[in-house]
């Protein structure tokens, strides 16, 4: 009998503690949760903080986040896939544009527009991609200078100019009659930014990656091949460094032999 009321005790107890939690409370769940690459339930915690307090600058960004985190692991190899996945991008769309307007003059909201809207991007097509690489651009502009020490923000620029650098020549040219104009990049400025992220977080695994790939548009192979290199040396610190670590092993294959 006394086991028995314990037990009603102790689960009354857990239910009034539950019931409450503060915004602040689930969001440092959700860190924990991230922390050990638990994206699914960080993203659970943080949209718990939302309900709360929807306009929870610090919920909406990490919001953002954990949505583009869990979908760029879903292989979208069934329509119901992709459009799950094409969903959360939009989701971290909305969650980054709610936490600039939570607070514009942090950078963290501005970068995850930028993040969220380049990966929704590459799933739509080459109009929607030219219109909106401009927007990408400003917002991760926006982010670094809000916070020149924001790596992502480097990391991101970086791959910005690489990719507008992709597109040259008569592809340029025809795409601009079809599009309208296409924003120009260059390879060098992507490999500024890279060695920016990498300078200022040396053990993000993601920066040494990038960076290897713009020095394989730039012909730098040995260079590229060191970063590839360092991709497999450094420790997993993020839910997704196993899958870049494969990443890097494929990009060194096909560089083998060159110089």
């Amino acid at each position: 009998m006394k086991k028995n009321l314990m037990a009603i005790v102790i689960m009354a107890a857990c239910a009034v503690l539950s019931y409450g939690q503060t915004a602040a409370e689930y969001v440092t769940m959700g860190d924990e949760a991230y922390a050990q690459f638990d994206d699914q339930k960080a993203l659970n915690d943080y949209l718990e903080a939302l309900k709360l307090e929807p306009d929870n600058y610090q919920a909406l960004w990490k919001a953002s986040r954990a949505y583009i985190d869990v979908a760029d692991l879903i292989k979208p190899n069934t329509k119901d896939e992709k459009n799950r996945q094409m969903q959360m991008y939009a989701d971290a769309v909305t969650c980054a544009r709610k936490a600039a307007a939570a607070d514009p003059n942090d950078t963290w909201g501005h970068f995850y527009i930028s993040a969220a809207m380049g990966k929704r991007l590459l799933l739509q097509g080459k109009k929607e991609q030219i219109a909106g690489s401009k927007t990408v651009k400003a917002e991760i502009d926006k982010a670094i200078e809000l916070d020149p020490n924001n790596d992502l923000a480097w990391h991101a620029l970086g791959r910005w100019q690489r990719r507008m650098a992709e597109i040259g020549g008569a592809k340029r040219v025809f795409g601009s009659i079809l599009y309208g104009s296409i924003p120009k990049g260059s390879f060098e400025e992507s490999e500024k930014a890279l060695q920016k992220a990498v300078e200022l977080n040396p053990t993000y695994i993601n920066h040494h990656l990038e960076l290897g790939k713009t020095y394989v548009s730039l012909k730098k192979y040995d260079l590229a091949r060191a970063e590839f290199e360092k991709c497999l040396e450094l420790p997993v610190t993020t839910s997704k460094d196993e899958m870049l670590k494969g990443e890097a092993e494929t990009e060194l294959a096909a560089i083998k032999g060159k110089n």
